[in-house]
């Protein structure tokens, strides 16, 4: 008799055994499981945002850089476009001319008119004389005599 009872008990031993297992792999994640997927997701998301925001600050920074040199370099050729003009101006030859005098980058160019070939060059010389002109380009035609 006893052996008749060890098959029955065997086979609903597998049986709650077969159950157990198959509840345990359902598929679907547990509420502990779920609770970690979502805590890494937004700590992702998190590290994402921190690397997004250190990238736009970066980029600020750079243009903010960016706007001051261009800023500085504008303010540096105004003040070597006055001293051109001062310069020329001081000249007896070339004061009452009206020499257009326009600066980018340190590079100057004169524009305009001269009373003669050796005034011409006398605005280049007073120019190049200017601190932070790095060069001159003498468009000034010589004035017909009429």
């Amino acid at each position: 008799m006893q052996r008749k009872l060890r098959i029955p008990a065997l086979t609903a031993a597998l049986l709650a055994t077969a159950v157990l297992a198959a509840c345990g792999e359902s598929g679907e994640p547990t509420l502990g499981q779920r609770v970690d997927n979502t805590v890494n997701q937004v700590g992702q998301a998190a590290n994402q945002m921190g690397q997004d925001a250190k990238q736009a600050a970066q980029e600020v920074q750079a243009a903010g850089e960016k706007a001051a040199d261009v800023m500085a370099r504008d303010a540096t050729d105004a003040a070597i476009t006055a001293k051109v003009n001062a310069a020329l101006a001081a000249d007896d030859r070339l004061s009452a001319l009206g020499i257009d005098v326009d600066t980018t980058g340190g590079r100057v160019e004169l524009s305009g008119t001269a009373p003669d070939e050796a005034s011409r060059e006398r605005a280049t010389v007073l120019a190049k004389a200017v601190e932070g002109v790095v060069e001159v380009e003498n468009r000034l035609t010589i004035r017909s005599q009429s």
